[in-house]
C-alpha cells in the first residue's frame, strides 16, 4: 500500500496543546482527510512550576530559576516527543507518512535576557507561550520532521498567497470539518488543521522559531 503525506498541526496551551493531522492531494487541496485530533499534554501535571515554569520561577533566585527552566524545558520535550510519536506511529499503521508539522506562533517580539523576563509579568506570560512552543518544534526537530513557526496573524495571508482566490473555499471546507466531527472544533483545532494544511502546500518555512 503507497503511503500518503501528512502534516500536524498544533496550537499550544499552558502545558497542552491541540493537535490536528491531516493529508491532503495536491491536485486538490480541499479534499481533506481530518486524520488525528488529540489533546497532547507535555508536561508532568503533578510536578512544582510544571503548568506555569516562569512564574514559579520568578520566586526563586536567578541561578535556581534558570536550572529549573532549563530542567522543565528538558522535561516538556520530551513528552512532546512522545506524544507526538505516537500519533506518526499511528498515522504510519494507517498508510499515512508525516512529512512535516508547524507550530503556531504568536507575533511578538525576541525575548530579553532570563532576568528581565522575571521581572516582567507580560514578558513571564509570553515566555511562558513560547515555552510550550518550543517544546514542541523540538520534539519534531528530535523526531527528524521539518517543523514550520508559523504566526497566527499570518496565517490569512499565507492562506492566499498558497491557494489565491480558493481561500475562501479552503476555509470552509475546514470550517466544516468541525461539523462532520463534532467538538471539539474551535479556533485550536481550526487554526492547527489550517497550519498543517500549508505545511502540505510547501508555505510557512522551516524553523521552529518562525
Amino acid at each position: 500500500m503507497a503511503t500518503k503525506a501528512a502534516a500536524l498541526g498544533v496550537r499550544m496551551h499552558s502545558g497542552w496543546g491541540a493537535l490536528v493531522a491531516l493529508s491532503a492531494p495536491a491536485s486538490k487541496p480541499d479534499a481533506i482527510e481530518l486524520l488525528e485530533r488529540r489533546r497532547i499534554v507535555v508536561i508532568d501535571e503533578g510536578a512544582r512550576g510544571a503548568k506555569q515554569p516562569y512564574h514559579y520561577a520568578a520566586a526563586i533566585d536567578l541561578a535556581a530559576a534558570d536550572k529549573f527552566l532549563g530542567e522543565s524545558a528538558t522535561s516538556s520535550a520530551r513528552l512532546a516527543e512522545a506524544a507526538l510519536r505516537e500519533v506518526i506511529h499511528d498515522l504510519g499503521g494507517r498508510g499515512y507518512q508525516v512529512v512535516g508539522g508547524a507550530v503556531l506562533r504568536a507575533a511578538g517580539r525576541a525575548l530579553p535576557a532570563l532576568h528581565e523576563i522575571l521581572a516582567s509579568h507580560p514578558l513571564i506570560h509570553t515566555a511562558e507561550g513560547e515555552f510550550f512552543r518550543d517544546a514542541i518544534a523540538r520534539a519534531c526537530e528530535r523526531l527528524e520532521i521539518g517543523v514550520s513557526g508559523m504566526r497566527e496573524r499570518d496565517l490569512e495571508q499565507l492562506t492566499k498567497s498558497a491557494f489565491g482566490s480558493d481561500a475562501p473555499r479552503i476555509h470552509k471546507t475546514i470550517a466544516n470539518l468541525g461539523k462532520e466531527i463534532g467538538p471539539p472544533w474551535t479556533t485550536d483545532q481550526k487554526s492547527a488543521a489550517l497550519a498543517a494544511l500549508l505545511v502540505l502546500r510547501g508555505q510557512g518555512g522551516r524553523g521552529g522559531k518562525g
